[in-house]
């Protein structure tokens, strides 16, 4: 029995049953595995670190290794129901290039990320000077993968420049659902969008 931490289980909540899903950036296959098993969803992956792409196989799921950049011109308009991104979008070379594919593939993209604008971030550079080492931030700014760093109110504005609707949205402080302020409070934001 695959069990998904309290990120994953928010992502989840947003697919429909027995959709079609692309999750970019899925890792070891852990959301697709348990979306196939208690959402009856068809899903596949693409992942660029060879080992994340064997554990997914593993699972028996139909994940390619490949750069979200280069790679997702290679899948038609609208394949998919839902196009996924969790937090992948802070690691990618061009993150308006691979959201405009996820709008571009699915009928509908959820995204999820980090929000570097959570007021712990905004804290500890204020006072100290240095990046975060934090639960969300959990290595040394030399070691993490993140390149882009966003917070929620940037990527709404990348979303309107975009022409993208957000249809939902909703915040994590911890395991702590969000309501107010969530560019300062939560530190784990997720979109559901469309076009």
């Amino acid at each position: 029995m695959i069990t998904l931490g309290v990120r994953l289980q928010q992502v989840a909540e947003q697919i429909p049953a027995g959709s079609s899903v692309l999750d970019v950036g899925c890792s070891d296959g852990r959301l697709l595995a348990w979306l196939r098993d208690n959402r009856d969803v068809d899903g596949r992956g693409i992942e660029l670190n060879p080992a994340r792409v064997a554990a997914a196989v593993a699972r028996g799921l139909s994940v390619v290794q490949g750069d979200a950049t280069r790679d997702l011109a290679a899948f038609p308009d609208k394949s998919v129901d839902v196009a996924i991104l969790s937090e992948t979008l802070q690691a990618m070379q061009a993150p308006a290039h691979v959201l405009g594919e996820l709008l571009r593939i699915g009928r509908r993209a959820v995204v999820a990320f980090p929000n570097f604008g959570y007021w712990q971030v905004r804290g500890h550079l204020l006072f100290r000077g240095r990046m975060p080492v934090t639960r969300t931030l959990p290595v040394s700014w030399y070691e993490t993968e993140n390149i882009h760093f966003c917070t929620v109110d940037d990527f709404k504005a990348l979303a309107r420049e975009m022409g993208a609707r957000i249809e939902r949205e909703a915040y994590l402080s911890g395991e702590r659902r969000v309501k107010a302020w969530p560019n300062l409070l939560a530190d784990h934001a997720l979109f559901v969008l469309s076009r």
